[in-house]
């Protein structure tokens, strides 16, 4: 299975697609999507960013880059 590195956190997660492990076929599931936000751009964050988004307001690059952001 094929990563890659989620916008927020840039952590390496498994994600659907490719032939990276089409002889062996090893089965992991997909650990992340991309999401179209409210400011018209678009991120692949893992589901733990996700659930870290505010609910509460429209989503936007700023909330994204707010995750990466230790303070």
């Amino acid at each position: 299975m094929a990563s890659r590195a989620c916008d927020g956190c840039d952590t390496n997660v498994s994600i659907a697609g490719g032939i990276a492990n089409i002889w062996s076929q090893e089965s992991r599931p997909t650990e992340g999507i991309v999401l179209e936000l409210g400011d018209d751009t678009e991120h692949f964050l893992c589901y733990d960013c996700i659930d870290q988004l505010p609910d509460d307001q429209e989503v936007t690059a700023a909330d994204v880059a707010a995750l990466g952001d230790p303070s």
